[in-house]
This record gives structure tokens, sequence and C-alpha cells, in this order.
């Protein structure tokens, strides 16, 4: 099942494995990846897997879902490269794919690192119109 991130979530977009807009878009595996973590069930699966892996009739179980419907979310988890399965006999282990992780943790700490750089200019900005503001130039408060 391929999967595209768009404004309403996931879609379906059939047994096709190309992506139209992975064509356009250099970060479209983390596009994919922040669409797959859009979804509750979904993290609370990674979290559950971050503990230990699992077999998806397991995770089934422990989510109270069909096996049919937690195979969807750990194909869109695994497309998504936040899971791997791997089939040992007629059971299929799910473990967390700790790379992708990394990447979407990367793209969200450099915007974290921006804003919290604009935060303290702003304060800054704030401080100084504060000293401007006192009589005696000092900030009150402080």
């Amino acid at each position: 099942m391929a999967i595209r991130a768009g404004t309403g979530g996931l879609r379906d977009v059939g047994t096709r494995r190309i992506l139209n807009h992975v064509v356009q878009y250099p970060d479209a595996d983390l596009s994919i990846a922040l669409a797959a973590l859009a979804d509750g069930t979904r993290r609370s699966v990674l979290e559950r897997l971050g503990r230990t892996e699992a077999t998806i009739t397991d995770l089934a179980e422990q989510f109270d879902m069909t096996l049919t419907g937690m195979r969807k979310h750990i194909g869109v988890l695994e497309q998504a490269g936040l899971v791997s399965t791997e089939k040992v006999g007629r059971t299929r282990y799910c473990r967390i794919g700790a790379r992708r992780l990394d990447e979407v943790v990367a793209w969200i700490d450099t915007y974290h690192r921006l804003w919290d750089a604009r935060f303290c200019e702003l304060d800054n900005v704030i401080d100084e119109l504060k000293r401007k503001d006192s009589p005696d130039g000092c900030t009150k408060g402080r």
C-alpha cells in the first residue's frame, strides 16, 4: 500500500510504489513520516515498540484492534520508515525504525532552535523597552 501526505492526512493511492510528490519534493520522506505520526494510534504503537519489539498479533490485542487494522497501521509506519518488520515463520515481528525518527527529531530540533533564538531576541527587546521606561534605567521585577 502506498501512502501520500496531504492536507487531509494519509490517503491510499493504490499499490503504486512511486509517489508523485516524491519527485517534486526532496523532503517527501519527512512529509510521509510526519503524516504517519499524525495518527494517535500510530504514535502509541511507536511508544510501545520503543520498549521492545512485538508481533502484529500482540499489538492488535494490546490496542483492541483487528489484525487487518493493525496491519494497515504497521504498513503506514513501515512505509514511512518508522517501523521495520521481519517475518519469522508465520509471525511478523515489528521494531522501531530509529533512523527515520532521528531525522524527524533533527528537523523539529532545527525549528526549535530557530524559535528559541527568536524568543531570546524578543526577551532582549522587551528588557530594553523596560529599561527605557524606567526612570532610573533599571528593570523592575528582576
